[in-house]
């Protein structure tokens, strides 16, 4: 068995150079930006007011001043700026060259075209041109694009992006006992929930699932279903990485010519891991226990479709204090579902009394995955420890 670490590192390893594709803006959110964005014009493009007010001089503050005219989001004043004089002015019009601050409208006395300041401020309320970014900046890639980045690349006048491909991976659990959701299954047999879960984890990586059907317990099943895979960017399956005498997705995607990473993981949910490729097309074989297809997939498949899109793939874990001791680890890297609540200065983490891995509501009521290193001593209740929020 390898390590975690050891076995993230060989995962990651397995992604390919992203391909790429020039998007719509409108498009781009949450996909992962291959090229830098280049702006193409100054922001603000003048120096702007920063609220409502007047511009005037600042060395004109002490005296009764005449306004002349008004400058408004849109409609410039087009006059030329004289001593004693003030422009009514509104947020984000453009300053009048020649004025060097902007009086908020509360710290001033108007009286027809007369103007006095009643309230001093060294501030000057003006957005230099350029305030923001100027033309030529760039926008690094190798982001997730958010909200706010995609109206700071609108506002720098791009319209099209060139971003990464979303990944395409093909899903495929295996097993004669399972059925789809929906139908009554007959004695012996489960409704197959590890395909759409992984699936779900597949999109909130940013990849595009493509779920093939439950392929049966015989090589020609499976066989069939790889041959359906093969258009896929990466190919995980589920469940049959084990090494009993109905456990044949190993033994099929050895004959397919799998070049394999690695198999087995000193860690628990999940220590029948595969990982490889067959061509060149990566392979990820999950275990086929719920729990542990889900943290196997948050761990190992999500940072690698993440890698395959150019982004940065690592979990970075969170700290925590346990709310509860707990004993000796074993051999293996733990890691334990469990519920946060507010702390002092640290979140408390509290881990489910029961870590069944068979148990998918409690994998559904957590929020954390508390990691235990392998070997790690037994642990006081206020201990700082590390963990990997789960998204919710």
């Amino acid at each position: 068995m390898i390590t975690v670490d050891d076995a993230l590192a060989k995962v990651l390893a397995l992604a390919p150079s992203p391909k790429t594709e020039e998007i719509e803006l409108a498009e781009a959110f949450g996909r992962a930006l291959a090229v830098p964005v280049t702006a193409r014009l100054t922001q603000p493009p003048f120096d702007s007011a920063a609220m409502d007010g007047y511009a005037l001089r600042a060395a004109d503050r002490d005296q009764t001043l005449r306004v002349i005219g008004e400058s408004a989001a849109g409609h410039p004043w087009q006059g030329e700026a004289c001593p004693l004089t003030a422009i009514r002015i509104f947020t984000g019009a453009q300053v009048p060259q020649g004025y060097d601050c902007v009086v908020m409208q509360e710290h001033v006395q108007r009286d027809g075209d007369k103007l006095t300041i009643t309230r001093h401020s060294d501030a000057t309320h003006i957005r230099p041109r350029g305030n923001d970014f100027s033309e030529g900046d760039q926008w690094p890639a190798g982001r997730c694009l958010t909200a706010a980045d995609i109206g700071l690349i609108a506002a720098m006048n791009v319209a099209r992006v060139t971003v990464s491909q979303r990944p395409r991976v093909a899903i495929l659990a295996g097993g004669d006992e399972l059925v789809p959701p929906g139908q009554d299954p007959q004695p012996g047999q489960i409704i197959s929930s590890n395909d759409l879960a992984i699936a779900a984890q597949v999109q909130q990586a940013g990849g595009i699932p493509l779920l093939l059907p439950i392929a049966r317990d015989t090589e020609d099943s499976l066989r069939a279903s790889f041959a359906a895979a093969a258009e896929a960017d990466l190919i995980v399956t589920i469940g049959g990485a084990s090494v009993g005498d109905h456990d044949l997705i190993a033994k099929v995607a050895a004959d397919l010519g799998m070049a394999r990473s690695f198999y087995k993981i000193a860690m628990r949910p999940g220590k029948p891991l595969m990982a490889g490729k067959i061509d060149d097309t990566p392979m990820l074989g999950l275990p086929g226990n719920p729990v542990s297809a889900m943290v196997c997939g948050m761990i190992f498949m999500q940072p690698l479709i993440r890698g395959m899109q150019g982004l940065d793939g690592a979990l970075l874990p969170a700290k925590a204090r346990l709310a509860t001791a707990l004993p000796t680890e074993g051999p293996r890297q733990h890691y334990l579902r469990a519920r946060l609540t507010q702390g002092r200065d640290l979140p408390e983490i509290h881990p489910f009394d029961s870590q069944d891995s068979a148990r998918l509501s409690l994998m559904a009521q957590a929020d954390a995955l508390l990691i235990r290193p392998a070997n790690c001593p037994p642990q006081e209740a206020g201990t700082v420890v590390e963990y990997l929020p789960m998204p919710h």
